[in-house]
Parts: C-alpha cells; sequence; structure tokens
C-alpha cells in the first residue's frame, strides 16, 4: 500500500457561457486536488492506497468521502473536521492548460496537525506528498514529520506542483520544498514548477542538488517536449512525449505521479533499496509507461486517470 498525504478538494471548472449574460457563469465541479488524483490514480493502477488528509464533514467532504469509497481508495487515515470543503476554480486555456484560483483558507484540508500522525504498518510501502499541503499550515509540519519519521523504512516521493494561489510567496515554497526535498528518495517536478521555484537555475543543476541528498532519481516533465530523467547512478537522458490530441492537461502531472509508483510496486521495487537498485533499462521502462499514462490522460477533459487494462 501507498500512503498519500495532502488536500483533497472540488475543482470548480468554468463552463462556456451560451446565455449571453455576463451576470452568469456555468460551473461543473469534479472532486480533486493533486494527492487525491494520485491516489484514485494508483488505485486505477491496481495499487492499494490510502489518503491520509483531513476531509470535511460538510456535503462536498461527504462527497469526497463517496469517491473514495468507490474508487476503493482506503479510508482508514481520513480524519474528520468541522471545517469547510476547499474549493479550487479552474479555468481551462486554449492550450489546455489550467488557471486555478483556490478558496482554502481554514478549510478541512489544511487542519491535520501532529497529534493526527498515524503509525504506520508494514503495508505501508512509501509515502507521497506534495502540492500545497506542503507550505500551508499546519498541515505542512504535520507532512514534514511524518516524512522526517518514515524516511529511513520507507520510499518517500515529492511532487512540488506548486501552486501560488494559495501560497504567493515564493520563497516559502522554495524553503519547504528544500525542506521535504532532503527526505524525498524520488522527485517528480514540471518544468513550470521549476522555473517558478529556480528561475535562474539550470535544471540540472538543481536536479543535482537533489541528487547530492536522500534522492536517487529526478524525473522533469515537460509537457509536449516530454521528460527529463537525472539518476545518481546513470546519467542523464530524455525521453519524447506520445502524440496525442489534447482536451486539456488536468491531472496529466498526477497521472505520471501514480504510474512511476505503479511501476515500482508491480516490479517490487517500491522501497528505498529497491530503487537504488534499478538498472538504466528499469529507469526507461518506467518512464514510457508513465509517459503514456499521462498521454491517455491528456486525450480527455478534466482529471480523468486510467485504468491499469487501458495500459499494456
Amino acid at each position: 500500500m501507498f500512503l498519500v498525504c495532502g488536500e483533497a478538494l472540488f475543482d470548480f471548472f468554468t463552463q462556456p457561457d451560451s446565455s449571453g449574460h455576463a451576470n452568469k457563469v456555468g460551473f461543473k465541479a469534479i472532486a480533486g486536488g493533486s494527492p487525491f488524483n494520485v491516489a484514485i490514480g494508483l488505485r486505477r493502477l491496481g495499487i492499494e492506497a490510502a489518503l491520509f488528509a483531513g476531509i470535511s464533514n460538510d456535503y462536498l467532504g461527504r462527497r469526497l468521502r463517496t469517491v473514495l469509497d468507490e474508487e476503493g481508495v482506503s479510508p482508514d487515515y481520513l480524519i474528520d473536521f468541522d471545517a469547510p470543503t476547499t474549493l479550487a476554480m479552474v479555468a481551462v486555456g486554449a492550450d489546455g492548460s489550467p488557471q486555478y484560483s483556490f478558496r482554502g483558507e481554514g478549510c478541512a484540508d489544511r487542519q491535520l496537525q501532529l497529534q493526527h500522525l498515524p503509525l504506520l504498518n508494514e503495508q505501508v510501502r512509501g509515502v507521497h506528498v506534495g502540492s500545497f499541503s506542503l507550505v500551508v499550515q499546519p498541515v505542512a509540519d504535520t507532512l514534514l514529520a511524518l516524512v522526517k519519521r518514515e524516511s529511513n523504512q520507507r520510499l518517500i516521493t515529492l511532487d512540488p506542483n506548486i501552486r501560488l494561489n494559495p501560497e504567493p510567496n515564493i520563497e516559502r515554497w522554495r524553503e519547504q520544498v528544500a525542506a521535504f526535498a532532503e527526505h524525498a528518495h524520488m522527485i517528480k517536478v514540471s518544468d513550470e514548477d521549476l522555473s517558478l521555484l529556480y528561475p535562474d537555475r539550470d535544471p540540472q543543476q538543481v536536479a543535482e542538488g537533489w541528487l547530492n541528498q536522500r534522492c536517487q532519481l529526478v524525473f522533469l516533465t515537460r509537457g509536449r517536449e516530454g521528460v527529463s530523467v537525472f539518476t545518481r547512478q546513470h546519467g542523464t537522458w530524455s525521453v519524447p512525449a506520445r502524440e496525442v490530441v489534447t482536451a486539456d492537461t488536468v491531472g496529466a502531472g498526477d497521472t505520471f505521479q501514480a504510474a512511476l509508483i505503479t511501476y515500482l510496486s508491480e516490479h517490487q521495487l517500491d522501497s528505498p533499496e529497491g530503487l537504488e537498485s534499478l538498472t538504466r533499462e528499469q529507469i526507461e521502462g518506467m518512464v514510457q509507461f508513465a509517459v503514456s499514462a499521462a498521454a491517455l490522460t491528456c486525450t480527455k477533459v478534466g482529471p480523468d486517470l486510467p485504468y491499469r487494462h487501458q495500459l499494456v
């Protein structure tokens, strides 16, 4: 089982206006949040997963629980709070890229504190963290304490997934990403996120800095330009993207992350030792699997992550 940690929310996607009235805005609401999506992505790919998150007891929070239950995500690490559900307002650009605006101050998914930290048994093979739960309090300190506690015995994966609306202070993001990166064995980051974090630094320099710590693998996703792979033992290379007709890119990064973990789990390499033992050919296979999964997500509208039988 993989324990995914962080926010669970509802994305409100703006709909095209056909009424001609400026005082009307249409929305389509879809359950989401990067960690929420990764947990569901793992289950759809056949990997046991649980979500460690604060969940509201309001109507939307109950709907989030229902979605997780229907997808087969374990509820054992969900914590109920009498606080609202975070809302992310999403406008999709002409190129399919999303623009976010969050309504999350005081909401349930930010409320996890140190006393909520679970004890993990041997069934939990790894822990994934990412997105704005890395920077908003008190959940940020809680998740950092968790990865510090677990990094010597379980696989830790990290996807910064920068969202400046919940926390516009980029220096805060840099501090927190650096703190989490010290304990991560595998890091996935988009070129957009890396340019926000370090606009004046070469990506390879950043990746090599992470690899000088605990990290063994860094994957830099570049959208239509494919993926750059940075490793401690096998050098650096690039993998091209798959050519598809893109509906939008919402959920593609979460799919890529879930697919990386799935490959490791299917090959019984989902441990710090397993990651260290990977050959270049195995890493190449892992990336190709993740690229295929992410490409399939891009052909659909919204974060509709693929199932294992859809990938060969």
